[in-house]
């Protein structure tokens, strides 16, 4: 089941991408041979005008063949010359490159908006002015490796809802009442009351909390925070629906950044990185919490397309654009042959890079 829904969450937003580029290529008169449902090899096709769509056998996404993108005699010299990309004004070119991009924010913004009108998880303090949050509980937010909390069983999304030692039992539960509950209670066994996902059924977990040798206190090996529900009425939660899609954007761009700069510095690790199997597990998650949460995964899968996308890579769009600022600045065309070879080996690249990170998920599962 999650590979299902994972596999219609790509082809959803891998599509709306593609939308993007096809309908501000027609807007300019550009013409579409093909908008593919998929990828090849081809199952069947329909045409309608001068575009066919496509439906092929590998559902992961999606692609738009655009006349004169991939520049050769034909569509830059031939009979439809006129209707080829690479002899439309930068401008346009630089839009319709664009234009998948924006199809994803805009995706992303909408996505998240719904999110708010409906009810979406936000961590107490952090809820819009003049907003409460409801039904508030203490979640955890990350488990480490090999700490008593992974031994014992939690998991990342559980919901702590009561602590027992001893005689002493606790029901009204946030962040500082846990850390001073485990750090009072030493190295003594605490029982742990959490619910998962939709199960609203307690479930018990044994934990010897561990001393900490850096400050000498005790812990459990989370890190936890408040979160409950925050409904909005239409017009805010699209406003906040907008701050979120920008919030999130930024962030992944700091995360980008970080990520590249300590490869190059060869501190690089794969541990930060998740490829399509450990995005499975991670839509399980979502899924295993509501329609919302997986409504906003959704939405922040669709941000970080859109960044990825605007890297100056060869065969990513950001790649495409920067060959365009510099044919505007030498004031002639990069050399075809050049381009073309580019955005192929960029690929083949962009494939041995998904294939490495597939492994390395793969590899976590063991």
């Amino acid at each position: 089941m999650n590979i299902l829904i994972f596999i219609i969450i790509l082809l959803v937003l891998v599509l709306i991408h593609e939308f993007g580029h096809f309908f501000s290529a027609k807007k300019f008169g550009i013409r579409v041979d093909e908008f593919g449902f998929g990828f090849p090899p081809k199952l069947f096709g329909i045409k309608k005008g001068e575009t066919e769509y496509t439906f092929n056998l590998l559902p992961i996404g999606g692609f738009v063949k655009i006349f004169g993108e991939n520049p050769d005699e034909e569509n830059t010299n031939g009979p439809d010359a006129s209707r080829s990309f690479i002899n439309k004004p930068k401008y346009k070119q630089a839009i319709v490159l664009l234009a998948g991009v924006f199809a994803n924010f805009l995706l992303a913004w909408i996505l998240f908006s719904i999110g708010f009108l409906s009810g979406l998880p936000t961590s107490v303090g952090s809820e819009p002015k003049g907003y409460k949050i409801v039904d508030s509980h203490l979640v955890v937010v990350s488990v480490l490796d090999d700490s008593p909390s992974e031994k014992g069983g939690l998991r990342s999304g559980d919901r702590i809802i009561s602590l027992r030692s001893e005689n002493e039992i606790v029901s009204e539960i946030n962040p500082d009442i846990l850390k001073s509950f485990v750090v009072s209670h030493g190295d003594k066994e605490i029982e742990i009351g959490y619910t998962r996902g939709k199960n609203i059924e307690t479930n018990i977990v044994k934990i010897i909390p561990i001393k900490n040798s850096v400050n000498e206190s005790y812990s459990i090996g989370i890190s936890m925070d408040q979160i409950g529900i925050v409904k909005l009425p239409i017009l805010r939660a699209f406003w906040e629906g907008f701050k979120l899609d920008w919030f999130v954007a930024k962030g992944t761009v700091i995360g980008l950044y970080t990520l590249i700069k300590e490869g190059i510095m060869g501190e690089g690790s794969f541990d930060s990185v998740t490829g399509p199997v450990g995005m499975v597990g991670i839509v399980g998650d979502a899924y295993q919490f509501g329609f919302v949460y997986l409504l906003s995964f959704a939405g922040l899968i669709s941000v970080n397309l859109a960044i990825i996308n605007l890297l100056p890579f060869p065969a990513l769009d950001g790649g495409r654009l920067f060959f365009l600022l510099i044919e505007k600045i030498k004031g002639s065309r990069i050399n075809p042959k050049f381009a073309n070879g580019a955005n192929m080996v960029g690929f083949l690249i962009l494939i041995i890079l998904m294939l490495l990170i597939t492994y390395h998920d793969i590899i976590k599962l063991f």
